[in-house]
């Protein structure tokens, strides 16, 4: 029995003798096991017995798993109104504080204003199987419509535990292959959000030969669920389209011919956990790992998708390119070349001007690499063509580079400068949209990029 196992069946035993002496006899009748969910969360904060705790703690989240949807927005609405701070007690501590700047004012005030709800949750995680409910909590938080204070208080609490519970010191990076046990392989079938998986066959294509790799990130209470996967091709050379790395009947190589090492999909599984990162670590650590067991590897890239350009291109012309209306334009040849010619500028724009209103970049995938320290390598024209692809990026995708040696210059310039680290070669196409635009008046800027495109492509809709 593995540790992780004998801890859980541990806390399960502890749990059921707790709910034996709570819900069972005449008086708990009338006390714990007729109470709603709001008094059984408030004997939980009051408890003080490991084993009675627990027990409330698996009570509240099993009558949570039953709710229908209303209950369950309910009890969310209770945890905002019913488990915020203690306001009295809050006062007490400012006012304390104006007047005694010391430490344990501080302390106070702190402990004070930290929402009651935020100790609920993290005794309700004592319960077995807790973490992985909490989780599954969020996710629901996460999918309701609502979206005022209280919802952005309540997720806020959320986050900010997670964000302790899920720390870098508690994931372990296993290794994924086809001898992984099945029940593991379905959930990256599942979970695989770049690329679809069809099915075991396309599987074993991805896991099983010498060339390929998978790595993912595991918690220690959420021992068989991975939080997030990286799958890597082994090359030797940088590939441009995604078809260059998964086509059936591609050319494969042995391990130690490699010379790169090619991030193609990465995918977080939990999205109870969203925005709780650690894909960053991920990378970082696969690096070390891949550089370790095969030293001939130099280039460490991805081959990524742009899933916020296609929105974006459609707001920077507020008329359609008629090219891009015909789902065919790919497969005629002078079409897609007059295409390429005007969109990949535009695409450099994208990356390397357009900002968030918070100074980030634009699409969120580049926010994550280029924030890691990656450079924005190249960007390749219709290196996906699947329908999704085509769909969010008109078929784009971009290599970053991990250079180990400039990571930290490169993160380091766009979290203090707001400065995208680019290649030469996309450099060298936003130079040719600033010739673009001055070739409207001679003024620099002066000329809309739909203006420019639809010219360039034949006009837009009337």
């Amino acid at each position: 029995m593995s540790e992780a196992s004998f801890f859980t069946d541990m806390l399960q035993s502890i749990t059921d003798r707790g709910r034996q002496l709570l819900f069972s006899g005449a008086r708990a009748t009338q006390a714990a096991a007729k109470a709603d969910l709001q008094t059984l969360c408030e004997m939980l904060l009051s408890s003080r017995g490991e084993a009675s705790g627990m027990a409330l703690a698996a009570e509240i989240l099993d009558r949570w798993e039953a709710l229908e949807s209303e209950g369950a927005q309910a009890f969310l609405d209770m945890l905002h109104e019913k488990f915020g701070p203690d306001t009295v007690r809050l006062d007490q501590a400012i006012e304390n504080y104006r007047t005694d700047k010391s430490s344990a004012a501080i302390i106070a005030l702190h402990q004070a204003a930290e929402p009651r709800r935020q100790e609920l949750l993290r005794r309700l995680n004592h319960a077995p199987n807790g973490t992985a409910k909490l989780v599954r909590m969020r996710q629901q938080l996460l999918a309701s419509k609502d979206q005022s204070e209280g919802y952005h208080a309540l997720d806020a609490d959320f986050t900010h535990l997670f964000g302790s519970w899920f720390n870098r010191g508690f994931l372990t990076l296993r290794p994924i292959d086809w001898t992984t046990p099945a029940y593991i392989l379905e959930k990256i079938i599942k979970y695989e959000a770049v690329h679809e998986i069809a099915g075991w066959e396309e599987l074993r294509r991805r896991l099983a030969p010498a060339d390929r790799r998978c790595f993912a990130f595991f918690h220690p209470r959420l021992a068989d669920e991975p939080l997030v996967f990286v799958e890597v091709a082994l090359t030797r050379s940088v590939p441009s389209a995604i078809g260059d790395v998964l086509v059936e009947g591609r050319e494969q190589i042995n391990a130690d011919e490699a010379t790169t090492a090619v991030f193609y999909s990465i995918s977080n599984c939990q999205d109870g956990l969203r925005g709780i990162s650690f894909g960053n670590f991920l990378i970082k650590q696969v690096v070390e790992d891949l550089r370790r067991d095969l030293p001939g590897l130099k280039n460490f890239v991805t081959l990524s998708p742009v899933p916020g350009f296609a929105r974006w291109l459609a707001k920077a012309r507020p008329e359609t390119l008629t090219a891009l209306d015909d789902p065919k334009w790919p497969d005629n040849e002078k079409t897609a070349a007059e295409v390429e010619r005007v969109l990949l500028p535009l695409a450099a724009r994208y990356f390397l001007t357009e900002r968030t209103p918070g100074g980030r970049p634009v699409d969120p995938v580049a926010r994550f690499h280029l924030g890691n320290g990656a450079r924005l390598e190249r960007l390749n024209f219709l290196g996906d063509r699947s329908a999704k692809a085509m769909q969010q990026a008109h078929g784009l995708m971009v290599n970053y580079l991990y250079k180990l040696d400039d990571i930290v210059a490169n993160h380091e310039a766009l979290a203090q400068r707001g400065e995208v680290i680019a290649s030469p070669g996309v450099k060298g196409l936003l130079s040719q949209t600033d010739e673009s635009r001055r070739s409207g008046n001679g003024q620099q800027g002066s000329r809309p990029f739909a203006q420019i495109m639809n010219t360039t492509l034949g006009g837009g809709r009337k």
